[in-house]
């Protein structure tokens, strides 16, 4: 499949008096010329028009934990198929995952494939939800908004993991049709976005209380916690607050752990320790449920219930080592409520990440 014939028409844009157009999708509001790309690299004027380039084309697709996400009170211990495109709309200096979301070679994308193969191929592999992540769904909104109505059909589930940076119309559309999403929040300062993202703080909180407060979706937040740049007590304790304050203590927060990755090689990875902290702070807070993530900490790693303070979910990384949860998400010890969507427990799909290849014409 060439670029042109993976061209879709796009949406969330208008026409210029100069004979451009404005992309309305995210807060850079590109502007183009005929042929030229947006800063997504994956949004393009052709024939006077917005065209999606990635549509049907993705950089693989996998079979992961839901807990990767990450997902901790989303149906744990079930499978996800996860997949991603090219491109990104932020220019994050620390990007984990810069192979995928800087790639400006559309044909290096490996698979190509339909919404309604990807939904077949997770039901086929008895998976609960498909995960539009590795880069930002935001800029393939079209793409995962079919993809989410093709698992719908199926009684699929639909997960965004996403920076949040938006739009208000596009995001109204977006996560009407996701059931969960997980939602960086990058860092709790206006100059670490600009300095380090090229985004700005206020338009991801917008979108993390409009999500809570507005939509069915369930939501998680992780914060990367890179040494030197936004891992300060004070900054963790103000984030903390914002979040129990305007979303409420119920929200699941994730401190995950940096290693030195595309432009940003001089700082050092996060050690255990400043997760462990981080982690603490945001109790102290107010927030119930609150996470370490890219290392091996069970008491990081495990879900309490917020009634009795026992152990419900135990954990080390991905893998679920004791639950004791009933099927509408109660304490066995107690009787009390855990926040999340919650089924009949079976056997957990644990720590295996499975690649799959998809048939582009399904």
């Amino acid at each position: 499949m060439s670029v042109a014939e993976s061209e879709h028409p796009g949406r969330w844009w208008h026409a210029l008096d100069d004979g451009r157009i404005q992309c309305d999708l995210c807060p850079r509001d590109c502007k183009l010329h005929e042929g030229q790309r947006g800063s997504c690299f994956v949004r393009k004027m052709t024939g006077g028009r917005m065209v999606l380039t990635s549509y049907g084309r993705s950089s693989g697709f996998c079979i992961d934990p839901i807990e990767k996400k990450p997902l901790n009170h989303f149906y744990p211990g079930s499978s996800v198929l996860s997949f991603g495109t090219a491109g990104c709309n932020l220019a994050c200096k620390f990007c984990q995952n810069w192979d995928i979301s800087k790639s400006r070679e559309m044909d290096r994308l490996m698979d190509a494939a339909t919404p309604t193969a990807i939904a077949a191929a997770a039901s086929e592999h008895a998976c609960r939800s498909v995960a539009f992540t590795y880069n930002d769904p935001v800029i393939f909104a079209e793409y995962a908004l079919d993809t989410a109505d093709a698992c719908h059909e199926r009684g699929l589930q639909a997960v965004a993991v996403s920076a949040g940076f938006m739009h208000a119309e596009p995001r109204r559309e977006f996560y009407a049709k996701m059931d969960a999403a997980n939602i960086d929040l990058k860092a709790f300062s206006e100059d670490f976005y600009v300095k380090l993202c090229g985004g700005h703080l206020k338009d991801v909180l917008a979108t993390l209380a409009y999500v809570h407060h507005e939509t069915d979706c369930w939501l998680e937040i992780t914060t990367l916690l890179i040494p030197g740049h936004n891992n300060g007590d004070a900054e963790i304790s103000a984030m903390s607050r914002w979040l129990a304050t305007e979303l409420g203590p119920e929200v699941p927060l994730h401190f995950s752990a940096f290693h030195p990755d595309y432009k940003l090689l001089d700082a050092p990875p996060t050690p255990p320790a400043t997760l462990s902290r981080a982690r603490t702070i945001a109790l102290d807070a107010g927030l119930r449920y609150v996470y370490t993530g890219n290392v091996h900490d069970r008491l990081g790693g495990t879900t309490f219930c917020p009634q009795c303070q026992r152990a419900v979910i135990e954990r080390d990384w991905y893998q679920i080592l004791g639950y004791q949860l009933d099927d509408l998400g109660r304490c066995r010890h107690c009787g009390g409520a855990v926040a999340g969507r919650f089924a009949k427990f079976g056997k957990p799909f644990g720590a295996q990440r499975i690649p799959v290849r998809l048939q582009a014409g399904v």
